[in-house]
């Protein structure tokens, strides 16, 4: 059975073998460990090798890792997050890659800046799954923007997205070409740098740092398969 420095290690190859063939440079593309729904001991072990962002979707499972692990380690917290736990989420994370309205903007806003820290967000799009979460309206993307860019404790870094479940390659690239362009076109109407577009995932990474991706979540390809929530 291979080690999770064995997984690591092949996937930062893929990952650099994808820059490559994009054209992109060596380094361009950073790699989030999702670690949801698996034990601190092997986000140790992976920090161990020099991975030092991990990815967590609920605010519980990083509230119990968080004190157990390194201070070093830079936590984001990429799932669904509802308003009443953004003062939770803006103490333990760094990062919120899942921002989805401008009531949640506040809020981690409000958060942060009583805690003298400031927390890179992204602004979630959704790719247009009715089940999952996320900015449909582009007029709603803008106005939280713009609310986001007045506001202390918060400093928007881009966007993210997830593709459609079973999305074929053509589907993939649509997806991801997509939020790049939503990402410039906001860059250029408001004047800001929006350098962080965090897409791409085990089984689609390579079509999203063709389509110039600057995070990538990976789990699986890392860990192995998903044990059971923890409780």
């Amino acid at each position: 059975m291979n080690t999770i420095r064995e997984h690591l290690e092949s996937v930062r190859e893929q990952i650099a073998a994808a820059e490559s063939a994009a054209g992109r440079p060596a380094g361009s593309v950073r790699l989030l460990a999702v670690s949801k729904t698996f034990p601190a001991e092997d986000v140790a072990e992976a920090f161990a090798c020099g991975q030092t962002c991990f990815g967590e979707n609920r605010v519980q499972e990083l509230a119990s890792k968080v004190p157990a692990l390194p201070g070093t380690i830079e936590w984001h917290l990429i799932g669904s997050l509802q308003s009443n736990k953004a003062a939770k989420a803006a103490a333990l994370a760094s990062w919120i890659h899942s921002v989805d309205s401008e009531k949640l903007v506040r809020k981690i806003s409000a958060a942060a800046d009583s805690l003298g820290k400031t927390v890179n967000i992204l602004f979630e799009v959704n790719s247009g799954e009715e089940n999952k979460t996320g900015f449909r309206s582009a007029d709603d993307l803008r106005a939280s923007l713009e609310a986001a860019l007045a506001l202390p404790g918060i400093q928007v870094r881009g966007l993210m997205t997830m593709a459609p479940l079973g999305s074929d390659e053509t589907t993939l690239h649509r997806v991801f070409a997509s939020l790049r362009a939503q990402r410039d076109a906001l860059e250029q109407e408001f004047g800001v740098k929006l350098p962080e577009l965090s897409m791409g995932m085990s089984g689609d990474f390579r079509e999203a740092i063709a389509e110039g991706a600057t995070i990538v979540r990976i789990g699986t390809a890392i860990f192995g398969g998903r044990q059971s929530l923890l409780k």
